[in-house]
């Protein structure tokens, strides 16, 4: 039994290891995670402070929020980040594909936030 308990764990660390490989992309359905890493964090507005905050990744993905987020101002960037799709907009306009929400996880400080990737729903300004 002990022999099947190791090969077991033995498996599910081989997949786990696996996973980075999709980390070049966006999660593309609602419950996929990626990992990817921080490339810039700032403000809504860029410059002005009290702006809200933003933040780039290096997958590409990106995040914005009207208020200040701690848990993303207490990041860095280059920091490990596992972000999941939580939510698609329906019934947008064709080529808008604005306000997708994201639950993104600081892997450092193990600080999340849930945010979209837009100031603006789908079909909106």
């Amino acid at each position: 039994m002990a022999h099947r308990k190791k090969f077991f764990l033995l498996a599910i660390l081989s997949l786990a290891v696996c996973e980075p490989a999709r980390a070049a992309s966006l999660p593309t359905y609602v419950g996929a995670c990626v990992k990817t890493r921080i490339k810039s964090i700032g403000t809504r507005l860029e410059g002005v402070p009290g702006s809200g905050s933003a933040v780039s990744f290096k997958n590409g993905g990106y995040q914005v929020s009207y208020d200040s987020v701690p848990a993303i101002e207490h990041s860095k960037a280059g920091d490990h980040v596992r972000m999941c799709l939580v939510s698609i907009p329906r019934h947008c306009p064709k080529g808008d594909d604005r306000g997708r929400v994201y639950r993104t996880t600081n892997l450092r400080t193990h600080k999340s936030w849930k945010l979209p990737d837009s100031e603006h729903m789908c079909g909106g300004a």
